[in-house]
Formats: structure tokens, sequence, C-alpha cells
């Protein structure tokens, strides 16, 4: 028999949500050949999004945000969508171009669908669960990013990270039992966290690392559901900006720049000096609820508050 939403709901209030494991930033490399073969399973987690808070997510692959995806301009993409999930899910790329009705449909509880599409458009794109209402899906957990190399390639640089914004909006405080989606806070725009990747505050606790002239690509893609990221490095200056879905429009010297809802942009900073250098939302509400992470160059002990 299928699980029901309200039973897999009680089920999830006893279920205690293994420790948090840190989301690893750094983009993976692209698989062999020129096409990529995905099976993405959809499930009912609990996550934990904040020291000692769970919350009753709906995911791609157990994740929030789901696995990034990496290729280059031109290969095919082949997905199979599995919904382990107990109520209709889907998948929409936005790096695909394909009839939403067709690759982007709806799959029941204990279904599957098959579709591929062909990455023509290089740059940083968000993928997320479309079935209506759009905003809770979004909201409980379902985007993830896709990573599309240019044909020649990027520019090579020391290290590259992908760093998905998103929101979570709280019914209970997610301490003594799993919180779910309060949806008039979503309406709202009322967050309780805004995190890069799924976690609140990750990157301050566990910052990531550099060497004093490394260059470092952030990926940087704003699942929302409604907030925008206002993208500043403190302490250094995005030396290449590539603007929302392209490889080819690159701004140089920018101070913050914005990535909207639903896009996603790269940004190439250059660490001079041997420091802690934050990264954040300028926005700094959002910074306040979890949206900030450190970049440590040079391995400097301690940490710094921001």
């Amino acid at each position: 028999m299928a699980t029901t939403a309200s039973t897999a709901a009680t089920a999830a209030a006893a279920t205690p949500a293994p420790p948090h494991a840190l989301y690893d930033a750094t983009l993976p490399p692209v698989g062999p050949g020129t096409v990529h073969k995905y099976t993405i399973r959809l499930k009912d987690e609990v996550l934990e999004i904040a020291p000692g808070v769970r919350y009753q997510g709906w995911t791609f692959e157990g994740t929030a945000p789901g696995p990034v995806i990496h290729v280059r301009q031109g290969d095919r993409v082949d997905i199979t969508l599995v919904n382990g999930g107990a109520i209709p899910h889907s998948i929409d790329f936005h790096a695909a171009l394909t009839a939403p009705n067709v690759s982007f449909a709806s799959v029941p509880a204990g279904g599957s669908l098959h579709f591929r599409f062909r990455a023509e458009t290089p740059g940083a794109f968000m993928y997320h669960c479309g079935t209506p209402p759009v905003l809770a899906h979004i909201a409980n957990g379902m985007y993830g990013a896709i990573v599309v190399d240019p044909k020649g390639g990027m520019p090579r640089v020391a290290k590259s990270v992908v760093l998905v914004s998103g929101e979570w909006y709280l019914a209970g405080d997610g301490k003594k039992e799993p919180a779910s989606l309060d949806f008039e806070k979503a309406r709202q725009i009322r967050p309780d966290y805004v995190t890069f990747n799924g976690y609140a505050n990750q990157y301050k606790d566990h910052p990531l690392r550099a060497n004093p002239g490394d260059t470092v690509r952030f990926y940087v893609v704003d699942a929302g559901p409604s907030l925008d990221t206002d993208f500043h490095v403190v302490g250094a200056i995005l030396n290449r900006v590539y603007l929302d879905g392209t490889t080819t429009d690159v701004l140089h010297g920018v101070q913050t720049q914005l990535v909207p809802a639903g896009g996603g942009m790269i940004f190439d900073v250059k660490f001079r000096d041997r420091g802690i250098f934050p990264f954040v939302s300028h926005a700094f509400a959002a910074v306040d609820m979890g949206e900030v992470g450190l970049v440590n160059v040079g391995n400097v002990p301690g940490t710094m508050n921001h």
C-alpha cells in the first residue's frame, strides 16, 4: 500500500535526523563521454538544517540541495526520475530546451519518468521540482544545481565550488520534532533560515580552504524560492563575473553582484593575502539567518565573526 503524506509525516516525527554531514561544495568533475545518465530518486527525508533543528523535507537523492550535475556544452543529459515520495513530484532543468509538459511532467508516488535534453547553453543553472504549488516544493528542499561548461572550457583556477542559496520556512522550531513548511510564511517571504547548500552557517563553522594567490571560482545558484542573493566576498573583489546563463559576457572588478531567485552566476575571486575571508549575501538579514561562509586562505588558525 502506498504511504500517505500524513502517515509519512507521523513517522518522521519519531525519526531522528542523522547528524549533519557537511555538504561538499567542490564542483564534481565531468564524467566520461558525451551522454551523462542520472537516476534521481525523490525521497521524503528528515533533514538537519541548523544545529539541533530538524525539518521534514522533500528531496532529490536525500539531500537539499540535490546532487550537482556537471556536463559540457553539447552533451546530452539522460534523466530517469524515480518518485519514492508520498505525493507527485517533477524535475525542471533551467538548462534544458524542452517541452515542459513532457519532460517536466509530474510523476505520481511510486512512478518514474525518463527524458533527455542537450545542454546547449553554458553557465550555472538551477533545477527544481515544478509541481504546483512550486513555492511549496522548492521551500521543502527540492532544488539543485547543474553546471554546463563551455565547449572551449573555462579559464583554469585553483579551486571551483558550488553554492546553492535556499530558504527554510518553519512551522514549529524543529527541536522536539521535525518542523514542516509554514506556507503562509513562505508566501509572505519570512524565512527562518537562509542557507548556502541547505544548512545554516555550515561554511562558517567549516571554512573553505585556499592558498595565497589562488583564484577560487564560485558557482552561485539562487534556488529561492523567493529571495535574491547579493553575492559579496569581504576583503576581495569579484575579479571576473560571468552573467546569468552565459560564459561570454564577463564583467571585471565587481564588488557585489545580484543573483536573482531562479538564476545562477559564476564568480572568479583571487585571494592575494593570507587570512579569513567571509562570503555573504550582502542583504545582511540573510546573513543573520545563516547565509554566510568563510574562506580560510593560508590555513590561518581560528575564525572570525561576520
